[in-house]
């Protein structure tokens, strides 16, 4: 089972002051690994990569940064990994692979009503270079979601939850993650929704596990079929394809408009149902991850016996163990041979 937060022993205002140290380094983090991708991109011309430099960088100073935020606050040595929530475990490919289910699912769900209404118009550049960008989309889209996933829901929102409670934790949370997507370009107030839920989605899958699996999951899926299969933006960004580009006709509540699909009104109904279907998924991970058998709290939990049930089990034991009669083996019975019946006879002698 894997503990609430790392520092789970330290007290509340403790872990509070590590959450601000967590969220300050993250806007640390970001800043540096914006210059330092500016700086080799331009260096060596390769701005085509800028977004996939940009996104490690960010990546590794956030696992790093945390990781060294946690030893410093406790002095023990631990994985950068499971310091993230991203524990090596039996069952990590499967917990990724369930979220990427039901991650492709959703997007299938929330674009087929544009389908029938016939909203998508697509165009396919089907050349070398572009199967290559793509690749390179699918490549950035993985560490990005991912580092989304750390700033958001690993350590800090451990630290939180050790802090203030789970509920006002992932609420909090889903509210600074919020706050930064409204901020993208195309963002309207139904996309500032769905976010919301999106945020709850993923705070839910890490709840229900204590691990970054599931969420990743749901997050890379659902980004890289919209982009990669289907050539629509994802949260405003639209420059991670060439191979499909898609045009979209149509009111904006059916098909996003320029923000993509996280600002259609059936995505926000394909969450409510996701949520469901993650609790179901995860089940046997909540029971696994995350159950705590019940404590005393103090109370002692054996109850003594009655004195005198006490005392008659003393008695007993302290009185002597009864004698146990063994029977001969001489049979009772007479023998079927008469010359053995003889003999028997003349052993016992006579009697009266």
């Amino acid at each position: 089972m894997q503990p609430t937060s790392p520092n789970s022993h330290l007290p509340r205002p403790f872990h509070l002051l590590l959450f601000l140290c967590g969220a300050l380094w993250i806007a640390a983090a970001q800043g540096l690994s914006t210059r330092a991708a500016e700086g080799l991109t331009i260096r060596f011309n390769l701005s085509i990569f800028y977004d996939l430099v940009q996104q490690l960088f960010f990546l590794f100073l956030l696992l790093w940064g945390f990781a060294t935020i946690h030893w410093i606050s406790t002095r023990q040595a631990t994985t950068v990994r499971n310091t993230n929530a991203l524990p090596s475990r039996p069952t990590s490919r499967q917990e990724f692979l369930r979220g990427a289910a039901l991650g492709w699912g959703m997007l299938l769900a929330a674009v087929i009503p544009m389908m029938f209404r016939g909203s998508l118009h697509p165009e396919f550049n089907l050349s070398l270079s572009n199967f290559a960008f793509a690749l390179l989309s699918l490549l950035t889209i993985a560490v990005s979601t991912l580092a989304l996933e750390v700033a958001f829901r690993g350590f800090l929102f451990a630290e939180f939850i050790a802090a203030t409670g789970p509920v006002f934790a992932t609420l909090f949370l889903a509210l600074a993650y919020t706050t930064v997507a409204s901020f993208h370009p195309g963002s309207t107030l139904l996309s500032t929704l769905i976010t919301f839920f999106f945020a709850i989605l993923f705070s839910i899958a890490y709840l229900q596990t204590r691990a970054l699996w599931v969420g990743w999951g749901i997050h890379f899926a659902w980004s890289a079929a919209a982009t990669i299969l289907f050539g629509l933006p994802i949260a405003g960004a639209d420059a991670y394809n060439n191979l499909i580009v898609t045009s979209v006709t149509g009111p904006e509540w059916l098909t996003g408009g320029p923000y993509g699909p996280q600002a259609a009104f059936f995505t926000f109904v394909v969450l409510i149902i996701a949520i469901l279907v993650l609790y179901r998924i995860t089940s046997q991970y909540a029971w696994d991850y995350t159950y705590h058998p019940p404590t005393a709290a103090g109370y002692p939990m054996d109850i003594a016996p009655p004195a005198a049930h006490t005392a008659m089990e003393n008695a007993a034991a302290a009185a002597p163990a009864p004698l146990v009669q063994i029977l001969s083996t001489t049979p009772t019975a007479s023998s079927t041979n008469p010359i053995i019946e003889d003999h028997l006879n003349r052993e016992a002698g006579p009697t009266g």
